[in-house]
């Protein structure tokens, strides 16, 4: 999307920009810390490591930033050992990256910008190129460590170090890209993951083996005429779960000053039910609304699909309503006979981030977490909620001053934990925090406190020993 003569941009108001100060300021420091204050007690069943990636522009950024999807991947690891815990966090090093540290200073403008750099600048080799974004999602399959991207291929990490060792492609499974969210089957150990392009086909879906060899290679999904964003997909024995909200992109807009992304409520929202053993894929279309992410889901006993999911009105941020976007918790009901699909609300209260334990994640069972607000007017997410749609109940923790994040179900030796970073809004203190998964609303088993601020968002996981 590049184009020649584009003039530099001009540097971001980075005082001014609510996803570049507070709680969401970039880190531009790398530390490596052992033996971290604990408040409570890190149950000793517990060993491995919690990991998250998120937006964290490694100098001070020109032209748009559009959070989430721009700014420089930062890898931040809390790992666990004997009740003790150990701070690692790392930029990862993409060409771009690397090519600014050289210059010690900004080179790349936005996703959203058409200005990429010249030879004399960057080199031939990086020349009118766009910054590679790994920002989003951090995944380890098949031996690999991976900072997921946003529908463009990953960075694998050295996981000893969290080194940048290069792009990957698993195999070929990536080769053209992949979603930030793949899905690891628990029942076969494949990773399956889809990708949105602006060009036909517009959608693939692919397969990597627990080995981590490919399965199968890009496949186009057949009746997909428009490129649209799709953030994150469900998947269930039977199927790989895609749902086309509405959100297209518009590139002869953007080439004109207009928008990348446009919001077209009038075309409804389609969910594709693609099957895993490569039949034709199975359609069913409703009104319009956006999912940003998905809980779980199921293959019900009479053929139809169970999807849990945090739904919205609109698309906040990417495309401006008349009214604030409004969220819930959201069960939807796929029947892929009559191609209709039934929504019901598990919980009508803004949400995001739902996270299942992952064993259950093709079967839908069990508590759904997410973050969520009290109502006290403070900025980012105040509170984790809990739901069990099956049995209708739900319950929270409120954390206090402490503004959460993504919450990662861990599954120790001896009992099963959620786990999540949060940052005290009155001191800006960053914390790792352990909840007990029986009873959550009863507060931490342990609060670890890091040794240096981590920016707000995005997604994690939790990787046992």
């Amino acid at each position: 999307m590049s184009a020649p003569g584009i003039p530099r941009p001009a540097p971001v108001d980075m005082a001014h920009h609510k996803h570049l100060t507070g709680l969401f300021a970039p880190q531009r420091e790398e530390v490596d810390v052992h033996d971290l204050r604990v408040i409570g007690e890190i149950p000793a069943d517990l060993r491995g490591a919690y990991l998250r990636n998120g937006p964290n522009p490694r100098f001070d950024p020109i032209g748009r930033y559009v959070y989430p999807l721009d700014g420089d991947g930062m890898v931040h690891r809390v790992e666990i050992a004997d009740g003790h815990a150990r701070y690692t966090n790392r930029f990862v090093r993409t060409p771009m990256v690397e090519a600014e540290e050289r210059a010690g200073h900004v080179i790349w403008g936005g996703v959203t910008d058409l200005y990429t750099p010249s030879a004399d600048e960057v080199g031939p080799a990086l020349a009118g190129t766009s910054r590679d974004l790994p920002d989003i999602n951090i995944v380890r399959h098949g031996g690999r460590l991976l900072a997921m991207a946003e529908s463009a291929p990953p960075y694998r990490l050295d996981p000893a170090d969290l080194s940048t060792l290069g792009r990957e492609t698993c195999d070929g499974a990536m080769a053209v890209g992949s979603t930030a969210h793949p899905k690891l089957d628990p029942r076969t150990g494949e990773l399956v993951l889809f990708n949105y392009m602006l060009e036909a086909p517009y959608l693939t879906w692919a397969v990597v083996g627990e080995d981590g060899t490919t399965v199968r290679p890009p496949q186009p999904v057949d009746g997909v005429d428009v490129p649209l964003m799709i953030h994150d997909m469900a998947l269930t024995d039977r199927y790989v779960v895609l749902v086309l909200c509405p959100l297209a992109f518009d590139i002869a807009a953007m080439l004109t000053g207009g928008s990348l992304l446009d919001w077209r409520p009038g075309d409804g929202t389609r969910v594709a039910l693609i099957p895993r053993d490569g039949g034709p894929v199975r359609w069913a279309s409703c009104d319009a609304f956006w999912v940003w992410h998905f809980a779980g889901a199921r293959d019900l006993p009479d053929g139809r699909v169970q999807v849990d999911y945090a739904q919205w009105t609109y698309p906040g941020g990417f495309a401006h309503g008349d009214t604030p976007a409004t969220g819930g918790l959201v069960r939807a009901t796929i029947d892929p006979e009559n191609g209709t699909v039934d929504r019901q609300t598990v919980f009508d209260r803004d949400v995001e981030f739902p996270r299942v334990d992952d064993r259950t994640l093709t079967r839908s069972a069990g508590s759904v977490a997410t973050v969520g607000k009290l109502g006290r007017g403070s900025d980012g997410w105040d509170s984790l909620w809990f739901f069990d749609p099956d049995a209708g109940t739900e319950t929270h923790w409120d954390p206090g001053s402490l503004a959460v994040g993504e919450p990662q179900y861990i599954h120790g030796a001896d009992g099963d934990y959620w786990g999540m970073i949060g940052t005290d809004r009155a001191d800006l203190t960053s914390w790792f925090v352990l909840l007990p998964a029986a009873d959550p609303a009863s507060g931490p088993l342990a609060r670890v406190q890091l040794p240096t601020r981590v920016p707000s968002g995005l997604h994690g996981a939790w990787l046992p020993v």
